[in-house]
């Protein structure tokens, strides 16, 4: 089979509000924002954002509703080249959004999450031609029963599955999910609860022992590693930003950013530069996607960093 799509997310897209606020509420209070936006979100989405803005060809599976939220998350999706004709608009159903407050002077932020009512996407809805057409199935548990089918069709068609491991965002569940992966990328915070480890190394070694080839883990600006069963382990310094905005969407970006490498021929190594850039360029912008940066801008970034591509 023809590997034409570079990456399909299968995920749950959101619309985020965002605003800036000069401290996190401690209880009841009136504050007016510093600034704010609107903007596309979602973990899966907005690595598949990431990665089309740079290059790659994606496709974004999801269920939504016939709501101006979901027309909205489409119509952003569709702007950054996310293919969103496998995405189930549900007559009668409402779409998923967040409300965002980031603190002024560090970027840090809380997030008050509210799901729609759209049904989940179901193992029949999974398609195994599609999945047999991409390189990299991005997941993070979302649609569960659908990461499971998408897990079961990729060892038969040479897919690869990358696992979002999310701050804040671990279920025992997806204990079922991640021996099934190719690729873990996780933050510190998931990797711990998950191994119930306080050592990066340790943690990344249980996810490898559990059959995974690669694994990312990642905390902010102390950077990124990498282990790669029976080869090597390595240290990605992050790209210190001191015009830090929004931390919103840096995750994400960063695993949209290390497919797209991957995708593109590029090595680990360079994979984790890349998508280490992409972060600290998108933590300038307040919203998750708005610093997204094309390949020209990264490249621009990457040299002014004696970085060559």
């Amino acid at each position: 089979m023809n590997k034409d799509i570079d990456i399909i997310g299968i995920g749950v897209s959101t619309l985020d509000i965002i605003s800036v606020v000069d401290h996190f509420p401690s209880g009841e209070e009136v504050q007016k924002s510093i600034s704010s936006t609107i903007d596309g979100g979602g973990p899966i989405a907005t690595a598949l954002a990431a990665a089309s803005k740079l290059g790659s060809k994606t496709v974004m599976m999801d269920s939504l509703g016939n709501d101006w939220l979901g027309v909205d998350i489409k119509e952003d999706l569709q702007n950054y080249g996310v293919d969103t004709n496998c995405i189930k608009v549900n007559h009668g159903s409402t779409s998923s959004f967040a409300q965002i407050l980031v603190r002024k002077n560090d970027g840090a932020r809380t997030i008050v999450y509210t799901p729609g009512n759209s049904p989940e996407l179901s193992e029949a809805e999974i398609s195994e031609e599609l999945i047999s057409r991409a390189k990299y199935a991005h997941i993070n548990g979302r649609h569960f029963s659908a990461c499971l089918k998408t897990c079961e069709i990729a060892k038969s068609c040479n897919t690869k599955i990358s696992f979002d491991g999310g701050a804040h965002r671990y279920k025992e569940r997806f204990r079922q999910i991640i021996p099934n992966v190719d690729l873990v990328i996780a933050s510190k915070q998931f990797a711990f609860e998950y191994s119930n480890e306080t050592s990066i190394e340790i943690a990344a070694e249980m996810f490898l022992n559990l059959g995974v080839e690669t694994v990312v883990i990642t905390d902010g600006i102390k950077g990124s590693w990498l282990f790669i069963q029976d080869t090597f382990n390595y240290h990605q310094p992050a790209f210190i930003n001191q015009n830090v905005i929004d931390t919103t969407g840096c995750g994400d970006s960063y695993h949209g950013a290390f497919l797209y490498s991957l995708c593109s021929g590029r090595n680990y190594k360079d994979a984790m530069v890349i998508a280490s850039a992409v972060a600290s360029i998108n933590a300038s912008s307040l919203g998750g996607r708005k610093g997204l940066p094309s390949f020209t801008e990264l490249k621009s970034f990457l040299d002014n960093h004696l970085f060559s591509l």
